[in-house]
């Protein structure tokens, strides 16, 4: 799936040029990444759900990893080329609400998709519980550790919904529960990178980790590669995950990562188009979807891959 705004662009205008049948099957779907393991399932829900649909899905997504302007471009570009419906995962929850509030004073249903929108309403609201499942996340950090043991967490970019949410709601659980445990933060903007080298630093800085909490997936494989990096084995600091992304499950299996509050990843792209699609009909749309969560551990590693279709 290409992501560029240029193939954007081009796409739209092949795609609606054509006959005004055709316009009427375009569904705009802006994605944050096409490349991280957990989004990559998340688009290929999406990519089902058209196809079961008839509908023409337009993939579009911003040119680097948090680029709120240019996901307003594709936006406005969607709207001015005649887009029946489009979902949207927002890389800056407040940042995409005038565009959002333009879209729905159309008439274009907006479908919200994993991030929600802040400052606007939206037809629907395709996700997970972020804050519950971060909750659950930081019942199960709580579970590794001792009382007084010093932990890692790995934010998401704050200026997200998820990332607030994801946040608040392991702190919340996890400091209720370790009340003497330090938490040392890493800020980042859903970057692996940031995640790896922030992780590093506290690393090299500190011999009292116990383990590493992670807001998301590309944060647990940027976390695992820093202990690597170090020369930790798997299983000297713990790692704890959020999505159920398939890179962090392999090394789930491999002894390092401990436990994973998965995502119905799959389930947000599939459920959020089926949902942009009927809205397009002009069919009652559930304002909120939310798509559920499954707590990944060695345990049931075996029984959420076999859901997910990893066996």
């Amino acid at each position: 799936m290409n992501m560029k705004l240029t193939f954007a662009g081009a796409a739209i205008a092949a795609l609606i040029a054509g006959t005004a049948a055709q316009a009427q099957d375009v569904i705009g779907y802006i994605t944050k990444s096409a490349t991280n393991a957990g989004w990559m399932m998340i688009n290929q829900g999406a990519a089902d759900a058209a196809a079961e649909e008839g509908v023409q899905l337009v993939s579009v997504g911003p040119s680097f990893q948090g680029d709120l302007s240019s996901q307003l471009e594709v936006f406005e570009n969607l709207v001015a080329q005649g887009a029946k419906a489009i979902g949207v995962a927002p890389v800056d929850s407040s940042g995409i609400a005038p565009a959002v509030n333009d879209a729905m004073s159309a008439g274009i249903p907006i479908i919200a998709i994993d991030t929600g929108v802040s400052g606007a309403d939206v037809t629907s609201f395709v996700a997970t519980d972020n804050f519950a499942v971060a909750k659950e996340q930081g019942n199960a950090a709580a579970g590794l550790v001792e009382d007084g043991d010093a932990v890692i967490y790995v934010t998401g970019n704050q200026a997200q919904s998820t990332g607030q949410e994801r946040r608040n709601g392991f702190m919340e659980t996890f400091k209720a529960q370790r009340p003497k445990s330090e938490v040392i933060e890493v800020p980042t903007e859903w970057d692996s990178a940031q995640a790896q080298e922030g992780v590093e630093a506290i690393l090299n800085s500190r011999d009292d980790i116990k383990m590493v909490v992670n807001a998301w997936d590309g944060g647990t494989m940027g976390a695992k590669a820093a202990l690597e990096n170090l020369g930790y084995g798997a299983g000297d600091v713990k790692l704890v995950g959020f999505d159920g992304a398939s890179d962090a499950i392999v090394a789930m299996d491999e002894g390092w990562v401990h436990a994973d509050t998965a995502q119905m990843l799959y389930q947000m792209g599939y459920q959020g188009i089926k949902a942009a699609a009927a809205a397009a009909r002009g069919e009652d749309v559930n304002p909120r979807i939310d798509t559920g969560y499954f707590l990944v551990t060695p345990e049931t590693s075996a029984e959420y891959k076999k859901m997910i279709g990893m066996e």
